[in-house]
């Protein structure tokens, strides 16, 4: 099969289409001939090797987070879905490579391809769906009427939050360039911060959610927004020991964390709040939670462009240089 891959780690790695065998199908594997693909800034972070501590991959590795496509073949223990099925997939994060004709995916991280929705429309959401929905339901607990920050709003994961925040009746604020205030207004955001002219941490205040997808600074200005008992949750680090034992790391590994998140840990106790860092993982049973919200209405996919498969390597650029307005996908059938 056809399938775009890396050789080594490295920022400067381009990444190439080359042959390797289809995946092998295990008991409990659905096999998918994929159509659409999405890019996601966690493939670049994987690419230059940022997470080789928490994952070690073997090369060639085919990359890739997300995707919607055909099941042509399952795994003898599997029920819930059957060839011919249209399904969509965050595969597990042991078992990337979405960038390519085929994958094999547990059948506990498949969901059915929401019916209103197109190859190219399904395959830019599992990964940011699953995201907004781990962050604002399974560890924030957003109640209707609470205040969420969503900072980078016109991004993949940040507008698919806002939707859900919405639809979850919390009062939204984000943070966007200039061109895309009016954009934010219209998906849902109750106030929009113009990043380039307007600094979020003197405008807002007594916050209940602070979902943080940026830097450092971002990080520790977003302290001044929340309020007493609130709760900090950041999609870029630092990691906490928490995360370190929930992925079975090594001692050593765990005390890594501990002293890389030290000093927000001790910020955010001080004024009475909490912080969390998530890393998304693969959940079908979640999926279908999100599809029956994208069958509503409720949420609904933002694709900026759509590359064809050769492009690969394009479209990752792209998404490198952060202008794109929601999500990038890969055509691949």
């Amino acid at each position: 099969m056809k399938a775009f891959i890396i050789d080594r780690y490295g920022k400067n790695e381009v990444g190439r289409i080359g042959e390797l065998p289809e995946p092998e199908v295990r008991d409990d594997d659905v096999l998918v001939r994929i159509h659409a693909a999405s890019i996601n800034p966690l493939d670049s972070k994987i690419k230059s090797g940022e997470f080789k501590l928490i994952l070690p991959y073997r090369f060639p590795l085919i990359l890739g987070n997300d995707m919607a496509g055909t099941v042509v073949r399952v795994g003898h223990r599997v029920r819930g879905v059957k060839p011919g099925d249209e399904v969509y997939a965050r595969p597990d994060d042991d078992r990337i490579g979405t960038f390519a004709e085929f994958i094999a995916v547990k059948e506990s991280s498949v969901a059915l391809k929401p019916a209103n929705l197109s190859m190219v429309e399904a395959a830019s959401l599992p990964l940011v769906a699953l995201t907004a929905w781990q962050v604002l339901v399974e560890s924030a607990k957003l109640k209707a009427g609470q205040k969420v920050l969503i900072h980078a709003g016109s991004g993949g994961v940040g507008s698919i939050a806002i939707q859900l925040a919405k639809h979850l009746g919390a009062v939204v604020a984000t943070t966007t360039s200039t061109a895309n205030v009016e954009w934010m207004k219209a998906l849902g955001a109750d106030v929009v911060i113009d990043y380039k002219q307007q600094d979020f941490s003197t405008l807002l205040r007594d916050y209940d959610v602070v979902l943080n997808s940026l830097g450092n600074q971002e990080l520790n200005k977003s302290l001044q927004v929340l309020k007493s008992g609130g709760h900090l949750i950041s999609l870029s680090g630092p990691p906490t020991p928490q995360f370190a034992v929930a992925r079975g790391m090594s001692w050593p590994l765990q005390q890594v964390m501990r002293l890389l998140s030290f000093g927000i840990r001790r910020k955010v106790k001080k004024i009475g709040a909490k912080y969390t860092f998530v890393y998304m993982l693969a959940d079908g049973s979640q999926l279908r939670e999100i599809t029956s919200l994208i069958e509503s209405g409720a949420i609904r996919p933002v694709v900026d462009k759509v590359f064809p498969f050769e492009d690969t390597a394009k479209a990752m650029a792209y998404v490198d240089s952060g202008r794109a307005k929601g999500k990038v996908v890969v055509q691949i059938e």
